[in-house]
């Protein structure tokens, strides 16, 4: 395999913002831990991530003395105001709040953290969205003084749809409080019965005071009743989605790698399960399928590959796949979904239209959507479903989406590295929305009236009568019938694409 390939392979990864990091550094630190901090305006995520930054991590002295000599104190107090090690925007620092997603990083003895601080605003709720994607756990701050708000529901119902599994409920300024048990009893129990409706492995409040450090990296003396753990000793001890990574194999193509001889490549992140040298696996949507006979990395080659690994699959047989498939062994496949219903956040400012075209994005594969449905919106006040027709930004609705044509999608609750998706706007390529999908279908709904169907003949007698039957114009063949149908689509005409008739494999087509 040339280098050339290899560093084309690394550079397609679709991968979260991530630290780069030496290999043996974190496997001695146990590995990473993404951290994500929500809630209201003035909870005081930020003055608790800088808290942790101070009392948890090795800054530097020059940083230190920065926030020491900047004369900014923390309100009511004579300590420095903590909150300027993460506040980096000119605007955030103007206005006293957090606009954007910022990433800090710190280490403790025994794990690498990679901080997330999201926006408190409900109109910056879809900053808040794009971080949870990435998180491991969760940080939700609440103020002792106000307890379990609207929008620290709005933050949990999301951290439940995006599948964050661990939740820490930082009751945050105690200290405003006169340390009250009693207070802090009630946000408890508020809390706990909030996430009874959800699907969290673990949820833990912990009281502490972040101007003060409280429970934050070191025990209270002010709250001797709260025998706990501190916060920085919980996250320690929760594991990252890598680790918690189901066991069904899944690998969606990013890219085909050729060196220019004879090795060509699927390259990809296995995103669940492992794959080993020897391995069959199989293509959901064309029953292609071949066994793996090499697993190529940029270190070289390894006789096994698992979760989180980028790697390139070299098969016995080429295979007519590109990328946007996926690929799986073939007793446990993703289901070739041509209807689906899903839980979205809508993070546009323009409301759901009927007469809109929309996209479906899947971890690699971007399929026009012939007819959408809002079903019902999440009440945040009763956290019960409720029916609708309609939606607006930030609004957690359920939606049933007719597609295009079939795509390789899981439900997310059992697989959630390829169940989770986007919606996007067909003409301006904005995301309007992100989700998870509840249920998929292989069978395709009736078509509504209007709808309209691309044939495979339609298009090869016309827009693709250039083409042959190599496997590289037969890619191209689907690129140009998508692209017709986001055309369709965006003048808001419902459409389907014929799907390509199945590939003779000679494999049992029971498994």
């Amino acid at each position: 395999m040339s280098v050339h390939a290899l560093h084309k392979m690394k550079a397609s990864e679709d991968s979260a913002p991530r630290l780069d990091v030496v290999p043996n550094l974190v496997r001695d630190l146990g590995g990473i831990t993404h951290l994500l901090t929500c809630g209201s305006v003035d909870d005081g995520k930020s003055t608790l991530i800088g808290r942790l930054l101070w009392d948890a991590s090795d800054l530097y002295e020059d940083q230190r003395e920065t926030v020491r000599r900047s004369g900014r104190k923390a309100a009511g107090t004579d300590l420095p105001d903590f909150s300027m090690l993460l506040d980096g925007l000119v605007a955030e620092r103007e206005q006293g709040i957090t606009i954007d997603i910022a990433w800090k990083y710190f280490d403790t003895s025994t794990r690498r953290f990679v901080i997330i601080d999201s926006p408190g605003h409900e109109q910056y709720t879809r900053n808040m969205a794009s971080g949870a994607s990435h998180a491991d756990v969760a940080i939700v701050l609440v103020d002792a003084r106000s307890g379990v708000k609207k929008q620290t529901k709005r933050h949990t119902a999301i951290l439940d749809l995006v599948g964050v599994k661990h939740v820490v409920l930082a009751v945050n300024k105690m200290d405003l409080v006169n340390w009250s048990e009693d207070v802090f009893r009630k946000i408890e129990a508020d809390f706990r019965t909030l996430c009874w409706k959800f699907n969290f492995w673990d949820a833990t409040a912990i009281p502490l005071s972040a101007v003060f450090g409280d429970n934050v990296t070191n025990p209270s003396t002010n709250m001797a009743w709260y025998t706990g753990p501190t916060l920085i000793q919980h996250l320690e001890k929760t594991p990252s989605r890598v680790s918690e990574a189901g066991s069904v194999f899944r690998f969606p193509v990013q890219t085909v790698l050729r060196d220019g001889q004879d090795f060509r490549g699927l390259a990809g992140t296995v995103t669940s399960g492992s794959i080993k040298v020897g391995d069959v696996v199989v293509d959901t949507l064309s029953n292609a399928n071949g066994k793996v006979v090499r697993i190529a990395t940029m270190s070289g080659d390894l006789d096994s590959a698992s979760a989180g690994q980028a790697v390139a699959l070299q098969l016995d047989v080429d295979i007519d796949v590109s990328r946007g498939a996926v690929l799986s062994v073939p007793d446990a496949r993703p289901t070739a979904a041509q209807t689906i219903e899903a839980r979205f956040v809508w993070l546009s400012e323009k409301a759901f239209s009927l007469t809109d075209g929309y996209l479906l994005r899947t971890s690699t594969d971007l399929i026009p959507i012939s007819a959408i449905e809002i079903k019902a919106l999440l009440d945040l006040e009763t956290m019960a479903s409720r029916p609708a027709r309609a939606c607006t930004a930030n609004d957690i609705a359920i939606i049933k989406i007719s597609l295009g044509r079939a795509a390789a999608i899981d439900v997310f609750s059992e697989i959630p590295e390829t169940g989770t998706l986007l919606i996007v706007d067909s003409v301006t390529g904005a995301t309007v929305a992100g989700g998870v999908a509840t249920s998929v279908d292989s069978r395709a709904e009736a078509a509504p009236e209007g709808h309209f169907v691309l044939k495979r003949d339609m298009l090869a007698n016309g827009l693709n009568r250039d083409l042959s039957m190599s496997s590289k114009d037969r890619e191209e063949f689907m690129r140009r019938a998508n692209e017709v149908a986001i055309l369709l689509r965006a003048a808001g005409v419902a459409v389907a694409i014929e799907p390509p008739p199945p590939v003779d494999d000679g494999m049992d087509p029971g498994l």
